[in-house]
């Protein structure tokens, strides 16, 4: 039986070009449908070793390392104990290795164990601080994640928590409810205030074609200003008091405490991974979920294909609101306990960063929640314990999103180009394949002599 190669029938090859154009449709890809099949050889860069230390989860765990270096470069650089160190490094180099580490080590006492903690309520007091600053940044991280994968750049997170806390807040105080059912009206006005605030972006975005980015900025400063001038009506100010602050919600509208009154750790948090599970399941599992995805990726052909755009970008936006919404609710009925001018703090802006580093993924969007809490937990301690400024922590970010953004520099910083490889064996290609030969041109057919 004969080894050698027969050429593709003329009615194979008619067919190939026929789903290549779409009928003569498009333009021909780069790729011909025709060697599109098969598998990826393994010298080829395909191993799977290679695809996770490639992939954008392994980017993104690189970028955090990163930033972390240069922050400390930095930290060491601006130290003057670090500069007095070197003077005599070679005699006694564990003094400046001890000065250069001393802040991230604080960081950690203060973000994940204080070992130096009197008992062990004072031990565990960091971790249970991390998970109560990262619940806020969770759901706001959530809501601009689920946006993202709609292809929708969701900037008013803060406007949405604002209107979140300010709904959920007036139930929390001017009503008077039994416990469960009071705590459940409570989030369920804060998801709709949240829904109403993100639900304008997406009306306006579906039946306008106004920017989703300059609607949400815009709206933003009038949530902010709006809730400044109402904590000054006897509406929501609180008796008696000259400062712009609510009345504190009753006891029945606030999350329980999960460890007792010496830790402010709350069942927010709990509320925050039934969030992420929802979102998850909502993506992956549901088709309101698949037709998000599919007008992210894109809406002429979701439109093609017989999806509402317009309706999608609305429900997105709403759930989206929503999800920023319950961080409102985290902040009033958890950790503050009234509202405030400054309930939303920087939380809707930091969150566009957590959705990035979580590579809009619910659990990515998780986990980089928690490391963010941790920085704002533990920069805090850093700054008291080392006299750091705690706006380093605020450099580590910045530098998270910057190289979050450009991962071939990430890549090509730790060797990790997938490409390098690919092009190497590519050279290596000889005349007996399927069609090489030795001018590096692919035909179709029996290789060429």
């Amino acid at each position: 039986m004969s080894d050698a190669k027969t050429p593709r029938d003329e009615d194979d090859v008619a067919a190939d070009v026929a789903l290549d154009t779409a009928d003569g449709a498009m333009a021909p890809s780069p790729v011909p449908a025709s060697s599109q099949g098969g598998t990826i050889p393994h010298a080829a860069g395909g191993s799977l070793f290679r695809q996770i230390v490639t992939g954008n989860a392994m980017v993104s765990v690189l970028s955090v390392l990163l930033a972390i270096v240069l922050g400390g470069i930095l930290m060491a650089v601006t130290n003057p104990r670090v500069a007095e160190t070197a003077g005599y490094f070679f005699a006694r180099p564990g003094d400046m290795l001890s000065e250069v580490f001393k802040p991230y080590a604080a960081l950690v006492q203060g973000s994940l164990f204080n070992w130096a903690g009197a008992d062990t309520a004072a031990q565990l007091y960091p971790i249970t601080e991390t998970l109560t600053v990262s619940t806020p940044l969770i759901f706001a991280g959530l809501g601009v994640a689920l946006a993202f994968r709609a292809g929708l750049f969701n900037i008013g997170a803060q406007g949405q928590i604002i209107f979140g806390a300010l709904f959920g807040a007036y139930v929390g105080f001017t009503w008077h409810l039994p416990f469960l059912v009071h705590l459940l009206v409570v989030i369920i006005a804060g998801l709709v205030g949240g829904a109403i605030w993100g639900g304008i972006v997406g009306l306006l975005k579906a039946r306008t074609g106004a920017h989703e980015v300059i609607v949400t900025i815009m709206l933003n400063y009038i949530a902010n200003f709006l809730l400044l001038f109402l904590l000054t009506t006897p509406a929501f100010q609180r008796k008696g008091s000259t400062n712009p602050i609510s009345p504190f919600l009753d006891q029945t509208a606030l999350f329980p405490e999960l460890l007792g009154p010496q830790f402010r750790l709350h069942a927010g948090f709990l509320v925050a991974v039934l969030a992420t599970v929802f979102v998850w399941w909502l993506l992956n599992r549901s088709t309101l979920g698949f037709e998000f995805r599919a007008v992210g990726a894109n809406q002429s052909a979701a439109r093609t294909a017989g999806i509402n755009v317009p309706r999608a970008v609305i429900l997105v936006m709403a759930l989206a609101g929503a999800l920023a919404g319950l961080a409102g609710i985290a902040q009033v009925s958890g950790t503050e306990k009234y509202l405030s001018g400054g309930v939303a703090a920087s939380i809707g802006f930091d969150a566009i960063t957590v959705a990035l580093l979580g590579r809009s993924t619910p659990w990515g969007t998780f986990f980089a929640g928690l490391l963010f809490g941790a920085f704002r937990a533990g920069g805090v301690a850093m700054q008291a314990q080392t006299q750091t400024p705690i706006d380093i922590v605020l450099v580590i970010q910045s530098l998270i999103v910057l190289f979050i953004a450009a991962p071939p520099l990430v890549r090509a910083i730790f060797g990790l180009n997938p490409r390098k490889k690919k092009n190497t064996t590519r050279g290596r290609g000889s005349g007996t394949g399927s069609g090489a030969t030795s001018g590096g041109k692919i035909e179709s057919g029996a290789a060429t002599a």
